[in-house]
């Protein structure tokens, strides 16, 4: 059974199949069966409003599927969402097509949820490999510097040398993307990923530090709780690539992220001005993210500080060999219900 809780009901009626519910009960007093998935629409709704309303609806929803309707596009973090738990989102794109939300659609989003619920299943390789090394995992012996250090980025001096987290991040498809989009839709595609990565790293406190015209270099503070909510956006936009990858991007065709992480000193410059860096740092995460790391996974230098990556997350990488003398991991990878890339 599909449910929608919304107060605008007569003008998605025409999105939805003719047997759902459509529902102005308090989200507290829903009950749905494992096999349902409830929607909201969270037209209106505050940051902090909609920060209650996943709260309950995670909490109304544990044992079933739970989407996001939102017409007007205002989550900008579409990623943090599946983090969350969502299986789906349907934003403006979606609810403005014809199409709608046929039994395709349904039938896709309960497999995929069937697939992320189980762990997002690896193959065989992934496993053993996975299991082969684990008790030396990220054991550099790098320690990070005082949280007093960084004086947070409107202070920092440029041509002070200090070291930082560097997260390369690109978009790969299947296929070479220049061969299949124009010039001008590669340039849109281009500045909406930029905004994709700006938003969802916030909470990392991430700078775009370099924009190459196709990759992207953040810069992250050394400090443990910047690192980890960088990975978790990372493996949250990884998880919903699918959906990001169409409704964020723009993008019809097969396409997922990379990224890598890497750690060293450079001598800082601000955005715009850092002319060509000379920096062996810069360096080695341009060739871990643009020769190494694959679509659909995070990989990870050796070469991190021991704190990194918290032991919540430890599960999800797996040893990748080494790389220009370095060891390096990378997370498992995902796989979905129809094949992506």
């Amino acid at each position: 059974m599909v449910y929608v809780f919304t107060k605008k009901a007569a003008s998605l009626k025409s999105v939805f199949p003719k047997n759902t519910d459509f529902l102005s009960t308090p989200l507290s007093k829903h009950s749905p069966d494992s096999g349902d998935i409830t929607y909201i629409d969270i037209s209106g709704l505050s940051d902090a409003e909609l920060k209650k309303v996943i709260t309950q609806i995670k909490k109304t929803c544990k044992d079933s599927l739970w989407g996001i309707i939102d017409p007007k596009g205002s989550v900008k973090d579409v990623s943090s969402l599946f983090f969350e738990g969502a299986s789906d989102y349907l934003g403006a794109g979606l609810l403005k097509s014809s199409k709608g939300m046929d039994a395709k659609r349904l039938k896709d989003v309960l497999q995929w949820r069937r697939i992320y619920a189980s762990a997002a299943s690896v193959d065989n390789a992934d496993k053993s490999a996975g299991s082969s090394d684990s008790s030396g995992f990220l054991k550099s012996g790098i320690k990070l510097p005082a949280a007093s250090s960084f004086p947070g980025w409107k202070k920092m001096q440029t041509g002070k040398s200090m070291p930082f987290y560097l997260l390369f991040c690109s978009l790969q498809g299947k296929v070479s993307l220049d061969s299949r989009l124009g010039e001008k839709v590669l340039s849109q595609v281009h500045k909406r990923f930029a905004s994709l990565l700006v938003n969802s790293l916030k909470e990392a406190d991430g700078l775009l530090w370099v924009d190459t015209g196709k990759d992207f270099l953040f810069l992250l503070p050394p400090r443990a709780k910047s690192a980890e909510a960088a990975i978790k956006a990372c493996m949250g936009m990884i998880v919903a690539s699918p959906l990001l990858v169409l409704e964020s991007l723009g993008v019809t065709i097969p396409a997922n992220f990379v990224f890598a992480l890497h750690y060293g000193s450079i001598n800082y410059k601000p955005p715009g001005k850092t002319g060509t860096v000379v920096s062996d740092a810069v360096n080695s995460v341009f060739h871990l993210g643009a020769k190494k790391a694959e679509p659909g996974r995070l990989t990870i230098s050796g070469e991190l500080p021991d704190v990194t990556v918290p032991k919540s997350c430890q599960d999800l990488f797996i040893p990748f060999g080494e790389y220009e003398g370095r060891k390096i991991w990378q997370t498992k990878k995902f796989s979905y219900a129809k094949a992506w890339l």
